[in-house]
Formats: C-alpha cells, structure tokens, sequence
C-alpha cells in the first residue's frame, strides 16, 4: 500500500528529507528532490505496506531513523558521482573483504567474493537511463550501510556454495573427508592406544572406512546454508555470532540449527550404515562413536549421543 500522493503528503516527505539532508555530514550535493523517491520507496516497502494508515507523525518519525550519511552517499553513488562511489569503496573495503573471509575457505577465494560483491554493488546492466543498476538499488537506509553490506557479501557466499554445490564436491565435505580419514586405524594403533593383531586391525579399519564415506556423504546430502554452517563453525573457527551473521541468523538460531544438523547427520550415516553393509543398528552406533571420537573437533562430542542435547559453549569468544 503506497502513500496516497498530494500537495499535502509530498510537502510531508519533503520536508522530512530536507531534514534527513540536514542531519547529512556530507549531502554530496544531493537536494530533497534526487532523494525523495529513494526515501517514498523505503516508506512503501517497511512502513505503509504493513500501517497503510500510518499517521503524520509515524512518516516523519520513521525518516528520523533513516540513516542519513549512508543513504546520502549511496544515492550519490547511484547518481554516478564517481568520488562518492570512491569514498563507499574506501570506507568499507575492509568490511566487505572481512565478511567476505568469514563465507569463504581460502583467502583467494574471499578475494574472488569481494570483487563480485562490488561488481554486483555497482552493476554491470544498465537502467533505461544508461546509469548503472547494482544491489545498491536494495540500500533503503533503514540499518547502517556496513551491516547491509555484511549481510550481502553474505547471502552471495550462500548462493556461490550453492551453485558449486551442483557441480563439484563441496569444500565443506572435502574438509570432513580429511578429519574423518585422521580417525583410522593403523597396524601402530590408534592414538597411543595398544596395538591390535593383524585381523583386528584389518576390521577396525574397514569398520572406519565405511564410517568415513558415510560421514562425507551425509554432510553432502545437507541443505546448502547446513554445510555452510559447519563449515564456518567448526572447520574455520567463526564464532556463533559470526556464523550466524554470514547466513543472516542470530546466534541463538544458529545454535538451534546446528543442534539439528547433528542430529541429521547422525541418523543419515546411521542409516547408511544399516543399508549398505547390513549393519545392525547397535554396531552401527557404537561405530560412529567410536570413529568420531578420534577427531580434533567438537564435532565428535556432538554426534557421540544421538537424542543428548548439545549446548555451543562458544570457547571462540
């Protein structure tokens, strides 16, 4: 539901805007004019979609909370003011690169993110008008500019897993086929435990074997945003609160989402386990306890019990 244009309601978001400008440090020699539609948009699209009968005072009170120097500078930047798409990259190359590490496994990865994440901020189609139409168009000043950004170098590092997902291994599974393969057996023993005889050897090790691949495969068969989460908490040490920002949750979500997943992936490679090598569903368990517990990560505790709630004390803090 949209503002009902007249006299009286354009001269009401003029004059809220003429004080958005005022507010400014820097207007970047923008006018209430060239910010108007920006600011009717957001007023749209978060306030009278959901309060069509929003008064006055709700108008001009929700422009007050609009962040005034960032929506300044992004529509200078979409008005093709080259200093102030200059002055975005400055301020926030740090912010963009940093997120950009946190949803990515290497550093040349994260660097490959943050130069699609400008090209997509500044747009490489054009709009009828020749200017350029990027992701900035979805700025609405309503939060500041660097967790917008934040959150889109975000959900772009969710969308490329996901599209690499379809095509190749994913890195968050070859990680998972590099801890599980640390947890078999050798004729030396395992981890400064006695030696086994040959045969018994020979078993322990087939029994981890199959414990691995059914690992790998279930932590593949999770949705997209689930390896991500793994991947970001357990195998590149982001905190929970870090995690969840990259995937556009709170924490407490994200811990809720990660106690889930445990259980998923328990019950999958359990189940894989019984179909594939006629298992019973007691070796099964006592198998997986077994193999995990000889990993370097909290993912062994967490998987150890199926049904046990887990609690994420965050010893990242």
């Amino acid at each position: 539901m949209k503002l009902k244009k007249s006299a009286h309601t354009d001269e009401l978001v003029r004059g809220a805007v003429a004080q958005l400008l005022a507010r400014a440090d820097d207007t970047h020699a923008l006018d209430a004019e060239a910010v108007m539609p920006r600011v009717r948009a957001s007023l749209d699209k978060y306030l009278l979609r959901d309060y069509p009968d929003a008064s006055p005072r709700e108008v001009e009170q929700f422009i007050e909370r609009l962040h005034a120097d960032d929506l300044m500078l992004v529509v200078a930047c979409e008005r093709g003011d080259e200093a102030a798409w200059s002055g975005l990259m400055e301020r926030y190359r740090s912010t963009v690169l940093s997120a950009a590490r946190g949803a990515s496994a290497s550093e040349s990865e994260a660097a490959e993110l943050a130069q699609s994440v400008w090209a997509e901020l500044y747009g490489l189609r054009e709009r009828p008008d020749g200017r350029p139409a990027g992701k900035l168009a979805y700025y609405s000043g309503c939060g500041s500019l660097g967790g917008w950004l934040r959150a889109v170098v975000g959900q772009m590092g969710v969308d490329r897993h996901r599209r690499s997902s379809r095509l190749v291994q994913t890195e968050e599974a070859a990680d998972f086929d590099r801890l599980a393969g640390e947890a078999r057996a050798d004729e030396d023993g395992i981890r400064g435990q006695p030696a086994l005889d040959p045969e018994q050897a020979l078993a322990r090790t087939e029994a981890a074997q199959s414990v691995h691949a059914a690992l790998a495969q279930a932590l593949g068969e999770l949705a997209p945003e689930d390896r991500l989460l793994v991947k970001l908490y357990y195998f590149d040490g982001l905190r929970l609160r870090e995690a969840g920002a990259v995937l556009g949750v709170h924490e407490a979500t994200a811990s809720r989402r990660l106690t889930r997943v445990h259980a998923e992936i328990r019950r999958r490679v359990e189940a894989l386990l019984i179909a594939e090598h006629g298992w019973t569903s007691g070796e099964a368990a006592r198998s997986l306890t077994e193999v995990v517990g000889h990993f370097d990560t909290d993912l062994a505790s967490a998987l150890a019990v199926e049904g046990a709630p887990v609690e994420h004390h965050d010893k990242r803090r």
